[in-house]
């Protein structure tokens, strides 16, 4: 992997996040976890190259990165798509998911954890989060669409890119 600008990536950051997924891992070289994410975006805030991500409360990956100081986004090519979905509905607490999904986890020299098979990893380092809260939304419809009465909302956790690495 070679070491990139975050300016420089020339990919569809909405297609990548959206429709290929990515995995979003935190944890320490002891014992991580990793969980498919296809909701959160990359921008420029506070002067500083950023990515935003969401997570529910009841992911086991939550506690991961709740605890850690950062993270990492991976991104696969499209014939890691059984990977990818397997570390979506399976858990960590469960079973051995990267095992099973046949990834090689590495970490990086920042001591993040990553995946070899990766074509593009992006380590972030945490400046923000929050808690949605059902009163903050101006429309309803996400609500309602995304979320039962009963339901956790997501945290949004907002991170310094910090090295990008592309295959």
């Amino acid at each position: 992997m070679k070491e990139v600008k975050a300016s420089d990536l020339t990919d569809n950051l909405i297609r990548l996040i959206a429709s290929d997924w990515m995995l979003v891992t935190a944890g320490t070289r002891e014992k991580f976890n990793t969980m498919t994410a296809s909701w959160g975006g990359m921008g420029h805030l506070w002067n500083r190259n950023v990515a935003f991500v969401f997570v529910r409360p009841e992911r086991y990956t939550y506690g991961f990165i709740e605890s850690a100081e950062g993270f990492t986004l991976t991104f696969f090519d499209e014939n890691y798509r059984d990977a990818l979905n397997l570390c979506g509905t399976k858990s960590g607490r469960d079973c051995n998911k990267v095992a099973e999904a046949g990834l090689t986890p590495f970490f990086t020299g920042s001591g993040l954890p990553a995946f070899a098979e990766a074509r593009i990893i992006i380590e972030c380092r945490k400046l923000y989060s929050a808690q949605l809260t059902r009163e903050a939304f101006i429309e309803s419809e996400p609500l309602n669409k995304h979320y039962n009465a009963d339901d956790k909302l997501h945290k949004m956790y907002i991170a310094e890119i910090v090295r990008v690495w592309k295959k």
